[in-house]
């Protein structure tokens, strides 16, 4: 496997021809099997440069969780303006701590074997930084490993950064109790009288903002509330965090405060309490991405499945395919049929395990043995499926890069 560059800008962006881009990566995995993840480089590319940047000169920390194939984890990396990892386990943490030496776990965790192992080692403890929310956190860690008896553990409070309000209630995810300045205030000086712990970051992730398209296909009015929410949400947000983080560093010397996804950049970095970004599912571009209006990330990232049968003249079936986003049960969690052009899912058995009809004029000239390309919703959770992805480049396969799967590692 050959270091991946992603210094270069593509000249062009064929993605925008789908008619030219689709059967370029049908004839250049001609000879794989179905099912086949494919990886444009100069989309990847494109991608890669787009985040940077939207993010001006900040920082961005790579969200591991939105690619889980490590090569290109380490190629981002090697872009001047990415710094750090945020992973999403902490067994993930210590397997790229192998190779990388700056990872905050972006979820609290209770894996008594990685905390031992990290608190044991003071090169794991120096690289990995640990997610708290609570006293119960710090507990849990003593309970495993007390103070005395391993490394100084480095943590991350994290704020909750979601938006309260009376009309629409809780809107944003469910993550840290920490919601107002004094609450954060309160645990920062917790954290600082523990012994064996040290209190190096901030980090909170605004999900209603970053998470929910402002221009959903064929929904105007779900797309103009979900721009009210973001805007009120930005201002409401950016004002408490400031306040919270201005709290603790009156406790505590922080080395970083994290904020924002691939779809908040711009107005978490416009936050003057933020010093760096997370991002990760931009480099990829899942269809979620279809419906922002400010930005839109090339499809790099797809996947084919074969034709099994012809159900009907204008309905062929494939073999897989239901292989659907995390989130909120819905038909933009699906995959989406791209190539031939005019496919649909069928409304009573859309994605399923085993089999996926899809019907419509693109499906009149499927023949069995014939390919569909598809776009997942999310992004790294693609590489859940998969045990490798085809590096497509001129119009051949310049490499085969294995995901976390490929490599044996299933964290979650």
């Amino acid at each position: 496997m050959r270091e991946i560059d992603l210094s270069r800008r593509p000249d062009a962006a064929p993605w925008l021809t789908p008619e030219a881009y689709w059967p370029h990566l049908t004839a250049a995995t001609s000879e794989r099997d179905a099912p086949v993840a494919a990886l444009h480089l100069d989309a990847l590319r494109h991608n890669a440069h787009q985040l940077l940047a939207r993010a001006a000169g900040t920082p961005i920390r790579v969200a591991t969780k939105s690619i889980r194939v490590r090569s290109v984890i380490d190629a981002v990396l090697a872009l001047p303006g990415f710094r750090g990892v945020l992973a999403y386990t902490l067994a993930e943490s210590l397997w790229l701590a192998e190779t990388a030496d700056d990872i905050l776990v972006g979820y609290p965790t209770a894996d008594r074997s990685g905390i031992e192992r990290l608190g044991r080692s003071p090169e794991l403890a120096a690289r990995v930084t640990l997610m708290v929310d609570s006293i119960a956190h710090l507990d849990f860690i003593d309970s495993v490993l007390p103070a005395g008896s391993r490394a100084p553990i480095r943590v991350c409070l994290e704020l909750d950064s979601a938006w309260d309000v009376p009309v629409f209630g809780h809107v944003g995810v469910r993550r840290s109790p920490v919601h107002t300045a004094e609450d954060a205030r309160a645990l920062a000086i917790a954290i600082v009288a523990r012994p064996g712990f040290r209190l190096v970051g901030m980090m909170g992730y605004e999900a209603q903002i970053a998470g929910i398209r402002d221009r959903p296909a064929g929904q105007p009015a779900r797309g103009a509330v979900n721009r009210f929410v973001r805007r009120r949400s930005i201002s409401e947000l950016a004002e408490r965090r400031g306040a919270a983080v201005a709290a603790v560093r009156r406790i505590a010397e922080l080395e970083f405060v994290n904020g924002g996804g691939t779809g908040s950049i711009e107005s978490t970095r416009a936050d003057a309490s933020v010093t760096e970004l997370a991002a990760g599912s931009g480099l990829f571009g899942g269809h979620l991405f279809d419906g922002y209006s400010s930005f839109q990330p090339a499809p790099a990232a797809a996947f084919a499945l074969s034709v099994v049968r012809k159900a009907a003249p204008d309905t062929a079936v494939l073999l897989g395919g239901g292989w659907i986003g995390s989130g909120p049960p819905g038909r933009d969690r699906l995959p989406l049929p791209v190539w031939p052009d005019g496919l649909r899912l069928l409304p009573l058995e859309m994605a399923g395990e085993v089999q996926t009809p899809v019907a419509g004029r693109g499906a009149e000239g499927l023949s069995v043995g014939d390919r569909v390309w598809l776009r997942h919703a999310k992004s790294g959770e693609l590489s859940e499926h998969v045990n490798e992805f085809a590096l497509v480049h001129d119009g051949r396969v310049v490499d085969v890069l294995p995901t976390y799967r490929g490599e044996g590692k299933a964290f979650l």
